[in-house]
């Protein structure tokens, strides 16, 4: 690999990479939706502001696209999406069990991504995530990594270990859904 070439993939990701979340986004408000849920809506917590600081790294707010604006509409909660030093933060706070929260490699596979190395992995202070790798047609590799966390501290990798849970009322709201995106060089 060139000087060059690596220089002008630096270049293309810090330019596009932010965009590419924001189709991903997108692109689940269009995908078929299952359905509303039957259970009680959780008891929703005020609506308080997004935190200026995600697990160290300070966040700059990013404003949604028109469609993520279309899909917030009807997303029982809120989403906000941020920009950290080298990552994009999504988070969607929910308050009920709901089948528009989709998992992200979903959102990823429907803009044409190709999902590698999904597995489990703890950060550094022992919480599980969901990671994978998205590849886009030209290369790209992008890290997403996700998360839900209930009322609780009770923390899910599944989307739908995360809804039946709820749904159940083996797990209460409302809920926080974390997604990270950064650039792999």
């Amino acid at each position: 690999m060139s000087r060059s070439w690596l220089d002008r993939c630096r270049h293309t990701l810090a330019e596009h990479w932010p965009r590419a979340l924001a189709l991903a986004l997108a692109a689940c408000a269009l995908l078929p939706l299952a359905g509303r849920s039957a259970a009680p809506a959780a008891a929703a917590a005020p609506a308080a502001e997004w935190p200026s600081v995600w697990d160290g790294e300070a966040l700059r707010p990013l404003a949604l696209s028109a469609v993520e604006q279309r899909f917030a509409t009807q997303f029982p909660g809120r989403i906000g999406r941020f920009e950290s030093i080298d990552a994009v933060w999504v988070l969607r706070d929910v308050t009920r069990p709901t089948r528009t929260l989709h998992p992200a490699a979903d959102c990823f596979r429907a803009l044409g991504y190709r999902i590698d190395a999904a597995r489990l992995e703890s950060d550094d202070r022992s919480r599980l995530w969901r990671c994978f790798v998205a590849v886009r047609a030209d290369g790209t590799p992008l890290r997403v990594c996700e998360r839900i966390v209930d009322a609780h501290e009770q923390a899910f990798t599944d989307t739908s270990a995360w809804f039946w849970a709820a749904t159940l009322g083996r797990s209460v709201g409302p809920w926080r859904a974390v997604t990270r995106v950064e650039a792999l060089l």
